[in-house]
């Protein structure tokens, strides 16, 4: 086990480094800087700033200095918000995405996973119909496209909650079930798929002949089994939704992490654009290897570092 978890931790390494290489050498690639847009600037003045913000070094330079910065935990300044770093950002920004992001994973979650089982207990049944019909659409529809039906109906014909902005729990309803729609609709489709799998299996058969309940035998042998796909599909998902949708935050007006990474792309903010990028991406890694972890606790069979003969 212990040699997994550091086979892991190397890989994770890795992929950060690609990350971060591919990242920044986009970002350079792209005709321009952070201060090209700056109207009335004398060259000075221009030249000023670069050697400020190191942008007037080679490459190579601002390359390995940022590298040698991300070991000691700096994310560096921002270029276009004046006093504050990417780590500043990235503290006061993100408990906003993550308690968004909470909501909308415990909604995909506890509606998703109890559909999928009902639909596969109730298959070709209308049932089975009218939720497959719904989560056709959740796939189908766009996240941006249910978060403006979502205002158009219930925040300004209806008034029921508010249109925008972040607050008390009426705030959060909105964006919440927007930004939840299509991971609930996947997951309920992806349960429905393993657990009629899973009905179908030799054991599940065998566990109804010896006289066990029809609850005994979903909760404790089909379900279980039937989750190893969703988890799968859990893992990058929610690491997703707690970085912040960013389109759902940017039309509710939420300050999110999302809404960030969304306007330093605008503004060329390098740092912020490299910094959200490597955070969400070890956010991600962190997901996955969570998810290795609990497929031993679904499924016994599976052991963690060890190759089948």
């Amino acid at each position: 086990m212990l040699g997994y978890v550091i086979k892991r931790l190397l890989n994770a390494v890795l992929v950060l480094w690609v990350v971060i290489t591919i990242t920044f050498g986009l970002m350079h690639a792209i005709p321009g800087g952070p201060f090209t847009t700056e109207k009335n600037l004398p060259p000075q003045v221009m030249a000023n700033i670069e050697a400020r913000y190191k942008l007037n070094d080679p490459l190579y330079k601002q390359y390995t200095d940022y590298l040698v910065n991300i070991t000691h935990g700096d994310l560096g300044p921002s270029f276009k918000y004046q006093g504050r770093t990417v780590n500043d950002i990235i503290k006061e920004s993100f408990p906003v995405s993550f308690h968004l992001g909470l909501d909308s994973i415990i909604l995909a979650i506890f509606i998703g996973i109890p559909a999928g089982v009902f639909a596969a207990l109730k298959r070709g049944k209308w049932q089975d119909r009218v939720i497959n019909f719904f989560t056709t659409l959740g796939v189908a529809v766009p996240s941006f496209v249910l978060a403006a039906l979502f205002i158009e109906v219930f925040a300004l014909k209806l008034g029921l909650l508010p249109a925008a902005m972040w607050g008390g729990w009426k705030n959060q309803i909105l964006p919440a079930v927007a930004l939840a729609g299509m991971p609930m609709a996947f997951i309920t489709r992806l349960t429905r798929s393993s657990m009629l799998d899973v009905l179908g299996q030799d054991y599940i058969k065998t566990a109804k002949a010896k006289g066990l309940s029809a609850l005994n035998v979903l909760f404790r042998h089909a379900l279980p089994n039937s989750l190893i796909p969703v988890v799968t599909y859990i893992g990058p998902m929610a690491a997703g939704i707690l970085t912040g949708s960013f389109v759902i935050e940017s039309i509710f007006a939420i300050p999110g992490l999302g809404r960030y990474f969304v306007t330093s792309i605008y503004n060329r903010d390098y740092t912020v654009i490299l910094g959200v990028t490597i955070f969400y991406s070890a956010l991600i890694i962190l997901m996955n290897m969570l998810v290795d972890f609990i497929y031993p606790l679904l499924d016994p069979r599976i052991k963690l570092g060890k190759k089948e003969n």
